[in-house]
């Protein structure tokens, strides 16, 4: 069982059951257990009158909007961006936590639910009463005993079987641009499994396959920090990396004309060699980049492969063989690099 709250005003409301099938455990006591996390917040909504909830003044609540979503992977840096987008459109918005103090990241949530993807018992039920799934689970670095084809694929596929027995209307699952192609890689083995299974799961999905984020670029900014960016091969190849609230607006755009496979990259094409030179200005540093040739890549990948463990591997095989290829998406947003690298900066 999972636990659930739905926070209103910072109150605790009742269920709308609208397939009566939700299975629900309150978390107790009722508004204390919030006190702290979530402060009364205004609301857009239109209140109506009725003798189910109740506001701090008078028995109401909020008029329910068209549609009602659960976001699972809502705490990532994506994720909150997507309840960000979901609110603004007026969507009724679900949010699967981990634990409770991670309500204090969001400030606008219909509903919070405590459970963990990987424990399909702890979600039993998580889907009830909602139209949408969107999951934007997975993990880069394998830690905690897990591995990708325990999240990437078996924790989304647990997720999966819930909206199947709730009978949603999609399911929305967001991997990453040229999945399809890189098969072999183990962080795009499970996630490719996973979207062959929701392909053939019979309900209407869409899957979105994003850029690099903005915040991904990061590693650059790091090795320009010190002065010098290194790169494989001359650093020709192309990318154009998305910031999250552009690519949470495409994908809730996705998922309202219901398109079923999405690329989406940022506004700015760019080469490695450009970036590693932007990464290199934002921090006023000489333009000084290091050419490492291709060998050391693929001897590198070699090694990690075969004496250490995938764990450890995963993450590095991810990276190394992304940078010997172009990973240009159609362009979306209006955000630049520049910018984010530049505020990054300032607040560093």
């Amino acid at each position: 069982m999972f636990e659930h709250t739905n926070v209103f005003n910072g109150n605790i409301q009742s269920n709308g059951n609208r397939k009566n099938s939700a299975r629900f455990k309150h978390l107790s006591p009722l508004k204390e257990r919030l006190n702290g996390f979530l402060q009364p917040q205004p609301s857009n909504y239109c209140l109506e009158s009725t003798t189910f909830g109740y506001n701090n003044t008078n028995q109401s609540v909020m008029k329910e909007p068209t549609k009602r979503v659960i976001v699972a992977g809502a705490t990532g840096y994506l994720g909150r961006f997507l309840v960000q987008e979901l609110k603004t459109r007026g969507y009724w918005v679900r949010v699967l936590i981990r634990k409770e103090a991670q309500q204090s990241l969001f400030s606008d949530v219909n509903e919070f639910v405590i459970g963990q993807i990987t424990q399909p018992d702890s979600i039993n039920g998580i889907c009830d009463t909602t139209d949408y799934v969107i999951s934007t689970v997975g993990i880069t670095r394998q830690k905690d005993g897990l591995t990708y084809m325990d999240v990437d694929y078996q924790g989304n596929a647990n997720l999966l079987a819930e909206a199947k027995q709730s009978q949603v209307e999609r399911f929305m699952y967001v991997s990453a641009i040229n999945g399809d192609r890189l098969r072999h890689l183990k962080i795009f083995e499970a996630k490719e499994r996973f979207v062959d299974e929701l392909k053939a799961s019979g309900i209407d999905y869409s899957i979105v396959r994003p850029n690099g984020f903005f915040s991904d670029m990061q590693d650059f900014l790091s090795m320009a920090k010190k002065g010098t960016v290194y790169l494989f091969g001359d650093g020709h190849y192309r990318l154009n990396p998305i910031h999250g609230e552009d690519l949470a607006h495409a994908c809730i755009n996705a998922l309202e004309n219901g398109e079923h496979e999405v690329l989406v990259g940022g506004p700015q094409v760019l080469s490695q060699k450009e970036l590693a030179a932007m990464a290199l200005k934002a921090w006023n540093k000489p333009i000084k980049i290091r050419h490492l040739p291709d060998w050391t890549r693929r001897f590198s990948i070699w090694l990690l492969r075969n004496f250490t463990s995938s764990k450890t591997y995963g993450p590095f095989e991810f990276f190394m063989s992304a940078m010997a290829m172009d990973n240009v998406a159609p362009p979306h947003g209006s955000r630049h690099l520049k910018d984010y690298f530049d505020e990054v900066v300032k607040q560093s």
